[in-house]
């Protein structure tokens, strides 16, 4: 019943669309003029376009809220699926914070985090090594 209504309801959209096409706007509209002379007048076809349209959106919003429906009632009676949950443990509340400000262990086969991490280490002993010597020579 779901697919039939949906392949109704997808007819109706494309009736919809092309109706709302046809009509005349002011830019013309795809219709094109043609002669008032004919079977049916531009009044006429106008006015057949202008119910035409009514009818098709009324019908379509008909269907789109029975479509709605039976999806409530189709997927009420199914359990949520948990097999694709990867969520993490939940992070212990009286843990410690780590320190941002801490200094961090190089990256293994980084040479970059190393000499980096040797570097800083080196200016904080040539700093040490400074105020030493300021001190001896006073």
């Amino acid at each position: 019943m779901f697919t039939f209504l949906t392949v109704v309801q997808a007819i109706v959209a494309a009736a919809l669309v092309g109706v709302i096409l046809m009509q005349r706007s002011e830019g013309g509209g795809l219709t094109g003029g043609g002669s008032p002379a004919g079977l049916v007048s531009a009044r006429g076809a106008a006015d057949l376009l202008t119910r035409t349209t009514a009818i098709l959106a009324v019908v379509f919003v008909s269907l789109s809220i029975a479509l709605a429906v039976l999806a409530v009632d189709e997927g009420s009676g199914e359990a949520i699926d948990q097999s694709l949950d990867r969520s993490a443990p939940a992070p212990d509340p009286l843990a410690p914070a780590p320190d941002p400000l801490a200094p961090s262990a190089p990256i293994s086969g980084d040479p970059l985090s190393g000499a980096a991490q040797e570097a800083l280490q080196g200016e904080e002993g040539d700093a040490a090594a400074g105020a030493a010597e300021g001190e001896a020579a006073e």
